[in-house]
């Protein structure tokens, strides 16, 4: 045959086979055994050696990462076998770049020869060999349209709602009548059910953690092992009480997940191609999520509120025992930063939230060049918290009149602009219409040669500038809308939702996040009269800011009474009871003492040289006067 090398060498060969998927019986699928009477009949007629049969039944071509092909180039290293033959190219590979690989620079660097029986292909017949990258990019073209085809079809299927994973997740099971359907398992939902509830009372992941453990309740993989799972035993082969042993990412991925409120999440992991195995995570905002394809286990408003505090970076409670119920709520109102808990450095109190005080924690870190303290005590911020509370709950319950006029306040501006943007909307679609209407009309007359073909491109594209600018117009018309709807939607929900609180004594993590989004607190100011005040901004869910409320600091922080500086005699207003100066002699004063500090670490390290320069003086000079009487005694010897 032209352009093949006519050999009578005795190859000792391997015969390789694969199928990207198995034909559903407990023996080899039928086209592997297909392959295999082809290659050894093949194989029979050349009069060459079968060293070899490698068979990879149900997997993909694209990856090389299989296990029999693996083995077969260890094989090949080790000089095992010369000759490998397929039944077809794409039996070896679906890649062209990897194919390509192993058929030019494999393969002939290990003097292997490569035959693809029924396409034709033979690495000694080169004539052959150079349209042989074109049946690799078909081949590898092939699977990327089967690709496409299969995430299609799953997606299309995840649009619908319908659970494709292979196990269900914790706290849930498959539904018997519906594989693609989940039903809540009664054995393990209450607990489920319980790490929402502590973390919605302000409780971090690791404390969850510890919690669960302590009940020795059977870890998510441990679980879905006992119920049939394959794939997790390898994780308590070596320890059986791993079985009991929670991760913080077991927790994590609970309250994470949406599934939980009753959705449906996806496309959490996507690999950018094909070709590419690494899935990189997404953040939970970017996941897919499709609403209310099973019965949850908490509710959407549980969920998004659990979110909103795992975000906030919460540390409910500090060194010193104190419960701070108002993490990830209370933030600067000049700033934006979160107000941290910290001690008050006092004498000790019988109640531990009068020895604690709020303070910016943007000024705590960068001083007064970034913002200022804002300082406000615990005990003032939760008295005015809870009375606030206890006024709209009291409201809410016993005063109608208070209501509606709340409702009417929180909802004039967006009704009375609602039914100017209805207006608008309707002119809008109105002229929408007529444009549709022109558009008909102008092209009548074109082609009835009534216009010119000049006058028609500028009449048509006048109209459709115009189009364009109504529909973005009506977009932004419609939104607006749909936001003033919910808001109005929302006064209803939030009154409903505090009448449950109505005479609470206590606040608690768990009532503050249920009912407020944050808490503003502005900084302390000094009124003509000499009192001081401080502004407080209570953000409610549904409804949003309401009125601020102005509060008188406990006397301990209200401004020192002025003195004069015991430097300059200006009189200045103290901002600690043990200050002796005014700012401007503070600084210098400071300063001043910054100098004389480096002065006296530079006359040390001065003195310490000179110390250390007479010593070396020394060393040297006992030195000299030991050798000269060593050379001396040599001499008289």
């Amino acid at each position: 045959m032209a352009g093949i090398r006519m050999e009578n060498k005795i190859y000792e060969v391997g015969m390789y086979c694969r199928l990207s998927k198995d034909d559903g019986t407990d023996n080899e699928s039928a086209s592997i055994a297909t392959q295999k009477s082809i290659l050894t009949d093949y194989v029979k007629k050349q009069g060459w050696h079968l060293a070899k049969t490698y068979v990879d039944d149900g997997y993909s071509g694209t990856n090389f990462q299989r296990p029999s092909f693996q083995n077969m180039i260890k094989d090949i290293e080790s000089g095992l076998i010369n000759c490998v033959i397929t039944k077809d190219l794409s039996r070896l590979g679906r890649n062209y770049l990897d194919c390509g690989l192993y058929l030019e620079v494999f393969f002939p660097e290990h003097n292997v020869r490569y035959i693809a029986v029924n396409d034709g292909v033979d690495t000694l017949n080169k004539s052959a060999m150079d349209i042989t990258p074109f049946r690799n990019i078909l081949n590898e073209m092939y699977s990327a349209d089967v690709s496409v085809k299969i995430k299609s079809a799953y997606r299309a299927r995840f649009q619908q709602g319908k659970f494709m994973g292979t196990t269900a997740p914790y706290g849930y099971v498959k539904d018997p009548a519906d594989h693609n359907h989940l039903l809540i398992d009664d054995k393990v939902a209450h607990v489920v059910r319980e790490i929402f509830d502590l973390a919605l009372a302000g409780n971090g992941i690791a404390k969850i953690r510890k919690h669960i453990n302590k009940q020795h309740i059977l870890r998510p993989a441990a679980y879905a092992a006992e119920q049939g799972a394959t794939g997790y035993e390898r994780y308590f082969e070596e320890n059986e009480e791993n079985r009991y042993i929670w991760s913080e990412n077991s927790v994590r991925g609970i309250l994470r997940s949406p599934i939980y409120a009753g959705n449906l999440a996806g496309y959490k992991r996507i690999a950018a191609n094909m070709k590419s195995k690494k899935r990189p995570s997404k953040l939970p905002e970017e996941w897919e999520v499709i609403p209310d394809t099973h019965e949850g286990i908490v509710t959407q408003e549980e969920f998004d509120t659990v979110q909103q505090l795992i975000t906030s970076r919460r540390l409910p409670e500090n060194k010193g025992g104190f419960e701070n119920i108002f993490a990830g709520v209370i933030k600067c109102a000049d700033c934006g930063y979160a107000m941290r808990a910290m001690s008050a450095n006092r004498r000790k109190r019988p109640d531990i939230i009068d020895c604690v005080q709020y303070s910016c924690n943007n000024y705590g870190r960068y001083g007064n060049i970034m913002c200022t303290a804002h300082s406000i005590e615990a005990r003032d911020l939760f008295n005015a918290v809870l009375t606030d509370i206890n006024r709209f709950a009291d409201m809410a319950v016993n005063d109608e009149k208070a209501v509606r006029a709340i409702e009417k306040r929180l909802t004039e501006t967006d009704q009375s602009k609602a039914k100017a943007l209805e207006k608008e909307q309707r002119k809008l679609n109105k002229r929408l219409a007529e444009l549709d209407r022109l558009f008909s009309s102008l092209y009548e007359d074109k082609v009835m040669e009534r216009i010119t073909e000049r006058n028609f491109e500028m009449m048509s594209g006048k109209y459709q500038k115009e189009q364009l600018e109504i529909e973005a117009r009506l977009k932004e018309v419609t939104e607006t809308l749909s936001d003033s709807y919910e808001k109005t939607q929302g006064v209803r929900d939030f009154l409903s939702l505090i009448r449950n609180y109505q005479g609470i004594k206590e606040l608690d993590a768990t009532i503050i996040n249920a009912l407020i989004d944050k808490i503003l607190v502005s900084e302390r100011e000094k009124l003509t009269d000499g009192m001081v005040r401080q502004e407080i901004k209570i953000y409610y869910k549904f409804i949003g800011f309401v009125g601020e409320l102005h509060i008188t600091p406990t006397k301990r922080w209200t401004a020192l009474k002025p003195k004069n500086c015991t430097v300059c005699g200006v009189e200045y207003v103290p901002r600690s009871g043990i200050s002796k100066y005014c700012p401007a002699c503070a600084k210098k004063i400071q300063r001043e003492k910054s100098n004389e500090s480096k002065r006296r670490s530079r006359e040390r390290n001065r003195q310490a040289c000179i110390e250390l320069s007479a010593k070396n003086d020394r060393l040297r000079s006992n030195s000299g006067t030991a050798g000269g009487c060593a050379r001396a005694t040599r001499i008289k010897k």
